[in-house]
């Protein structure tokens, strides 16, 4: 069993495959944490979290004479507010006298075969998991916390969530309620974050954890460009393959904060879960309030290991339906190639040269509905502009499919226009602040997703296109940000819950369509990459990585993404050159090389591509084909950072076979030296005493491979790349 209980000692113990947490009902009745890292032997372990003396940190009120015991100095499961805690807490709950306190005492547990379950919210899944579920009480109100922790012992992956039950015979108002607070060991460790903007997410950012508070966050009513709800807690001067590093990923999609604190006695404090800022919850009596997943990974041997714990997890037991595992299209996005600028003809001409090179699906992106000639109109108005498509939907849909390839359409459901058929019917159905003039991003406003009928009418328009036509995939975008919160279906005083009824309303819309239509591909997008989480995840299979599509801007965008995120979750494309977005100008191949370590798909217009690139691309779509199931299901390594500028001139990455029998290496070089210095990469995963050939060439032992390297060939242009394909002699 993975969950163990131990009646003599209070202890609960959860063993996974590489780890060991532990936890202890301890002398006052509180579920104190005792560990958490490398698995050990059983042992009860609360020796480590030694007893202090109080000063100006008051003693528990039932504590026994003599006795040192303060909340400042214990390290809850839980940690709340108000009985003398003073480090970031993940609790604070006003009750109707207005008293603001909790001090939860251990009641009950249980342990069961499965995974938990949270309603209305998305989490991991599997059978093969177990369940902890451990109810504790305050000892003055009839407040009732359930932690909860989901054990996947073959991915090391720990989740928790809580919930917050209220049988008291009054409301209660919760202010703060993270998913997690988690106490390390002593040491020194770096917050490792994914910060960036539109253009240019999860870039790499490591900062030493001192002795202040230490958050990243989002207010924007997304998960966002700006940070992303993954970090890694990481012992100082941690790599790829040293060191102690804590994985923490919030399955959630809306406002949240990851905290670290050091404390004055040198231990570090993680909470996690959604921001407090403009919360504020009512619970009703006999009713509960249930916070996102928290899903943790913790690697004694550095960073690719909790990665590759993090991908088969996410991969087998977070994403689902049809294209969980089933190979997904080679697609081409018409965007840009055509932008707004389009009729059923032209889209027809891009796809038929598509067709020719080996594209499965076409995708005709913004520009279809309404009276939508460009960003000022008709969001909301989800019908075709049949003048615009010189006919019905169905009648493009099937002209693309006797091309025989698929069909995909772009909705962006949770915006409205102002000059749109629903806004000028239904002006309330936008987010406005009373006595305030909206604003607006984008010439756009955002839909109360927390009013059913809002989303009602959302899915019947959906809906209607979907039975339409025969349409194989749907890019879903969101291409603004929260702003003028508030909700004409709830009371002034209940206004801090707008931002999270948001979120399960969206939950609850993509739960509804992603089961009434379980064979289309449903990609996330968020102005490209603003929305790239694990709540998303669970719903839609991909996520489209990033607006830009500069293959070298894309090796730090996919870099960062790749520490949590699956190489399948990644919507890559190969586009033009100069890019749109940069000007840049780089080789088709390294495109290519770079878009395979995703979706590969297509984001230009083939009809004005030479014939020899044309070629290309059609080589390069068998390529990938042939090497798919290496890719997108591989163990995957970060070789060489791109942030190495000054120790190496490129960028490298691997994926091979969990077996150890073939394996993929890409290296982009980003820059150029007149005299060439040769360079190594040492690659990884590979059986140590088997022989192996490099592309088809030389035999090389795999020994030699992972400790001496492969040589990578200088080319002499610009930008260059190269795929070192592995295989078994």
């Amino acid at each position: 069993m993975a969950i163990i209980f131990n009646e003599n000692d209070k202890t609960f113990t959860i063993n996974t495959k590489s780890t060991t947490y532990q936890m202890k009902i301890d002398s006052y009745d509180v579920l104190s944490h005792t560990y958490y890292g490398k698995r050990v032997g059983y042992s009860d372990m609360s020796f480590s979290t030694p007893e202090y003396g109080a000063a100006f940190s008051p003693n528990v009120a039932d504590h026994k004479d003599g006795a040192y015991y303060s909340h400042t100095h214990n390290f809850p499961e839980i940690s709340a507010f108000g009985l003398g805690d003073f480090r970031i807490n993940a609790l604070t709950v006003k009750h109707a006298d207005g008293s603001v306190a909790l001090n939860p005492k251990y009641v009950s547990h249980k342990i069961e075969k499965g995974k938990y379950k949270l309603k209305g919210l998305p989490s991991f899944y599997g059978d093969d998991a177990e369940s902890l579920i451990v109810t504790l009480k305050d000892d003055t109100y009839d407040i009732y916390l359930h932690l909860y922790y989901g054990v996947f012992e073959e991915y090391d992956l720990i989740t928790r969530a809580l919930e917050i039950e209220n049988k008291s015979n009054a409301p209660i108002k919760l202010e703060k309620a993270l998913s997690m607070s988690l106490d390390l060991p002593w040491g020194s460790y770096e917050l490792i974050s994914f910060r960036g903007r539109h253009t240019l997410e999860r870039c790499f950012e490591r900062t030493k954890i001192g002795h202040s508070i230490l958050s990243i966050s989002s207010m924007r009513g997304a998960s966002s460009h700006m940070q992303n709800p993954f970090v890694m807690v990481a012992e100082e001067g941690a790599t790829e393959d040293y060191g102690s590093v804590f994985g923490v990923s919030l399955v959630y999609s809306g406002n949240f904060i990851i905290s670290t604190e050091k404390d004055p006695f040198e231990r570090t404090r993680i909470v996690a879960g959604i921001n407090p800022d403009c919360f504020s919850y009512e619970v009703l009596p006999n009713d509960s309030f249930v916070t996102p997943e928290v899903a943790l990974v913790y690697s004694s041997d550095g960073f690719s290991k909790m990665t590759n714990c993090y991908h088969k997890a996410i991969r087998n037991n977070l994403c689902r339906g049809k294209y969980q595992f089933a190979k997904r299209p080679v697609l081409i996005n018409s965007w840009e190639a055509a932008y707004f600028d389009f009729n059923a003809d032209k889209l027809v001409g891009i796809a038929s040269e598509a067709a020719k090179l080996g594209v499965d699906l076409f995708v005709m992106d913004d520009g279809w509905f309404g009276k939508r000639d460009d960003d000022h109109t008709s969001l909301g108005d989800w019908f075709t502009n049949e003048e615009k498509l010189q006919g019905p939907l169905s009648d493009l849909v099937n002209r693309i499919n006797a091309l025989g390839m698929q069909f995909g359409i772009w909705f962006e459901p949770e915006c409205i226009s102002e000059k749109s058929e629903l806004y000028r019917a239904h002006p309330d159905y936008a987010f406005k602040i009373p006595n305030r003039v909206p604003q607006l991003s984008r010439q756009q406003y955002i839909l109360d997703f927390s009013r059913k009928e809002i989303r009602d009418n959302i899915y019947s328009q959906l809906a209607k296109i979907l039975n339409s036509a025969n349409i194989a995939y749907v890019k879903w975008d969101f291409n603004r940000h929260i702003s003028d919160i508030y909700s004409i279906d709830l009371p002034p005083e209940r206004q801090g819950e707008v931002y999270h009824r948001y979120i399960l309303g969206l939950y609850e819309l993509l739960e509804r369509i992603t089961n009434d239509f379980p064979n289309v591909l449903f990609e996330s997008c968020s102005g490209g990459g603003g929305r790239f989480d694990c709540g998303m995840l669970h719903y839609m299979p991909q996520v489209w990585t990033s607006d830009n599509t500069d293959a070298l801007d894309r090796l730090k965008i996919q870099y960062g993404t790749s520490f949590c995120y699956p190489i399948r979750t990644m919507g890559a494309h190969v586009s033009v050159c100069p890019n749109h977005g940069t000007a840049g100008i780089t080789p088709l191949s390294t495109r290519g090389n770079v878009a395979y370590f995703g979706t590969y798909g297509l984001e230009l217009d083939v009809t004005k591509m030479t014939a020899e690139e044309k070629e290309e691309i059609k080589r390069q779509i068998k390529e990938f084909k042939e090497l798919y199931d290496l890719i997108q299901f591989g163990d995957y390594y970060r070789l060489v950072s791109p942030y190495n500028r000054g120790k190496s001139l490129y960028s490298v990455w691997e994926t091979v076979k969990e077996d150890g029998s073939e394996a993929l290496v890409c290296a982009v070089r980003y820059e150029n030296e007149c005299a060439e210095v040769p360079e190594f990469v040492k690659v990884k995963g590979l059986i140590a005493d088997k022989w192996y050939v490099v592309n088809g060439d030389k035999k090389y032992l795999g020994d030699a491979l992972m400790n001496i390297g492969i040589k990578l060939d200088y080319q002499y242009y610009s930008f260059p790349s190269k795929l070192y394909h592995i295989t078994l002699a």
